[in-house]
């Protein structure tokens, strides 16, 4: 049950879970967004020793096929035009994806896979696939379009090169949703800095006159103001250069602050794999 593109794709990490479905039917606006195909992708990781058992193998497989079907009957129920391929792949379920979103536009997981069921925690391999995916990744905690009604997409940009990736792809995300935006920024700037964030703010009002756009001074860190205004917040958009790094928002700290919401968040790529 294999069908190999390696044209550009939206990529869905498939493992059989709930929040893997949840990723698939996030996915679809992005892939029809593109016009591009969603890509499932289901790893058999390796069995750890001993020599390979013909009729694991056999089970391991049907587990896949079985996997794989669960989400896309979830996406064909949608009855939304988006094409749909499949692999099912053998290997490390961090490398393997990693590979196979080599050309992907986007790839996109559930927080919790079923080894990582605790609720409101990101397991490990999506935080693995945030920190080294060279296309943006999305990490999705619950697809519930009808309860996002007004919440935010939160953008959280710095001083860096990468906050024009970050900034587009969010104004982008803020678009679909006919969400509003609150764009986060150091509380403390030089005065020549605040001055280019404001004409930069002006330019994408003027891009975007549609959606109700704001910018937040933080006075604490990121996950301070995603703590206190979590159940407001439908999307987190990030780079990965961002200052002290991703493993603070897809990890402990990040799991406390978003406790128990369905806030998803997507890493944007360096901006030199653009």
């Amino acid at each position: 049950m294999t069908d190999i593109s390696p044209a550009p794709s939206v990529v869905v990490g498939v493992d059989g879970s709930s929040s893997a479905v949840d990723a698939a039917l996030w996915a679809i606006d992005e892939a029809l967004e593109r016009d591009i195909p969603l890509r499932f992708v289901y790893v058999i990781e390796p069995t750890i020793s001993g020599p390979v058992d013909p009729d694991d193998q056999a089970r391991r497989l049907a587990t896949a096929e079985v996997a794989v079907r669960y989400a896309l009957t979830a996406v064909e129920s949608t009855e939304r035009p988006v094409t749909i391929e499949v692999e099912i792949l053998q290997g490390q379920a961090v490398s393997t994806l990693l590979q196979a979103a080599k050309s992907a536009a986007m790839l996109v997981v559930g927080a919790r896979g079923l080894k990582h069921a605790t609720n409101g925690r990101i397991g490990s391999t999506a935080a693995a696939l945030s920190a080294s995916a060279r296309c943006p990744v999305a990490i999705v905690r619950a697809h519930r379009p009808h309860a996002h009604a007004m919440r935010a997409v939160v953008i959280e940009v710095d001083t860096s090169n990468a906050s024009s990736t970050v900034l587009h792809r969010g104004f982008e995300q803020a678009r679909r949703r006919g969400a509003p935006v609150r764009v986060l920024t150091p509380a403390r700037m030089y005065a020549d800095v605040q001055a280019h964030w404001e004409r930069r703010l002006a330019e994408w009002r003027n891009c975007y006159p549609q959606l109700d756009i704001a910018w937040v001074q933080m006075h604490g860190d990121t996950l301070d103001y995603l703590a206190d205004h979590a159940a407001s917040i439908q999307l987190l958009v990030t780079g990965r250069g961002r200052p002290g790094g991703i493993a603070p928002l897809v990890n402990a700290p990040g799991n406390a602050a978003l406790r128990d919401t369905d806030c998803s968040i997507l890493v944007c790529e360096p901006h030199n794999a653009l």
